[in-house]
């Protein structure tokens, strides 16, 4: 345990200061009793979606809990992980005074949100293993340094990050530690939360945009001690997840069964994407994945992007990303859509 960390020396000051808005769903809660609301200004015609939804997501939030083994008061639900990320900025990091560091190549809505808050995005470069440098990490620490965003697996490498490494960071760093877990599902590794009591300054973002295929329900889940969750409760927006989502993302998670099975056949496409590519001349190299796609480097891959998108396939260049010359990204897709990738990779190549 870090034993120098202290929250409240991390809290923005006005943030502090605040006490939150209560709404009316807030200040009134049923507990199963048919009850005539009148006090939230709603329409009193009955359609399934006239009502507020619940602004704390308890359901949801229990079952959630149930399945991680956590409490749910170290749960906080957003509209997508980005918003989960934006309030994280918003609570702890000062306009124009404090910094966070990021470890490019990685997810792109760090960087964005950093400067949406005008906070310093101190950028230290993965190592060429795609691992982080630990040394230099900490090097670029100072009191004004709130966050560290490790994303693992990352993105658009698809590798996770060694325990050693996470757990140094966490130990030798006083403000937060935020892990993305967006692609956990899809990897061996075991999830940070369950080390998540033995580390005060841990965050962990989830998502049910990838192994539970719910992109379309914008759902983000934060994991952290009570205390960091009761300062994000401060500051979100009173309705932040809707009723369609809440319902949606409840009948998808009773179904853990369905979810485990699409995983597998994901991992089984995955590796059999990899085998197929790895046969292909202008295949250079293809990065070791945990999460749900493949970053190859091919020879010319703005040709091959190009090529692939007048053959009607969609996949992302990630060139311009640092570390990431010439390379492609492949989202593993359903059995059919990867023979047609590979049957139209083939003819471009013969």
């Amino acid at each position: 345990m870090n034993r120098e960390f202290n929250l409240e020396n991390l809290v923005r000051p006005n943030v502090h200061k605040m006490k939150p808005y209560s709404s009316a769903r807030d200040e009134f809660k049923t507990e199963g009793e048919k009850m005539t609301f009148l006090d939230a200004n709603e329409n009193p015609f009955e359609n399934g979606v006239n009502r507020y939804p619940d602004p704390q997501q308890l359901k949801l939030k229990q079952v959630l809990a149930s399945q991680k083994r956590v409490s749910v008061s170290n749960i906080l639900l957003g509209n997508g992980s980005d918003e989960v990320l934006d309030l994280i900025f918003r609570a702890f990091c000062r306009p124009q005074v404090d910094n966070v560091i990021t470890l490019p190549p990685t997810y792109g809505m760090y960087k964005v949100l950093a400067e949406l808050n005008e906070v310093e995005d101190r950028k230290v470069l993965l190592k060429n293993d795609f691992q982080p440098n630990v040394e230099k990490i900490l090097a670029e620490v100072d009191d004004k340094t709130k966050l560290i965003f490790l994303c693992s697996p990352n993105n658009p490498t698809g590798n996770s990050f060694s325990e050693v490494s996470v757990e140094k960071i966490l130990r030798n760093f006083n403000g937060l530690v935020v892990i993305d877990e967006a692609y956990i599902d899809f990897s061996a590794d075991k999830s940070w939360l369950e080390r998540l009591e033995e580390f005060p300054n841990l965050v962990i973002t989830q998502t049910l945009s990838k192994a539970y295929g719910l992109a379309g329900i914008r759902l983000g889940i934060c994991y952290a001690s009570a205390e960091i969750i009761s300062i994000l409760n401060k500051i979100k927006p009173p309705y932040n997840v809707n009723e369609l989502t809440q319902h949606k993302a409840l009948e998808r998670l009773s179904k853990p069964e369905e979810v485990k099975q699409e995983i597998v056949v994901l991992l089984e496409e995955r590796k059999r994407l990899e085998n197929d590519l790895s046969k292909m001349g202008f295949v250079k190299q293809i990065f070791g994945s945990d999460a749900n796609f493949l970053l190859v480097r091919v020879e010319d891959a703005g040709k091959k992007y190009e090529q692939l998108i007048k053959a009607g396939v969609v996949v992302r260049n990630r060139s311009n990303q640092e570390l990431c010359e010439n390379t492609l990204r492949f989202t593993v897709g359903t059995p059919e859509e990867n023979n047609q990738l590979i049957k139209i990779l083939k003819q471009l190549e013969a």
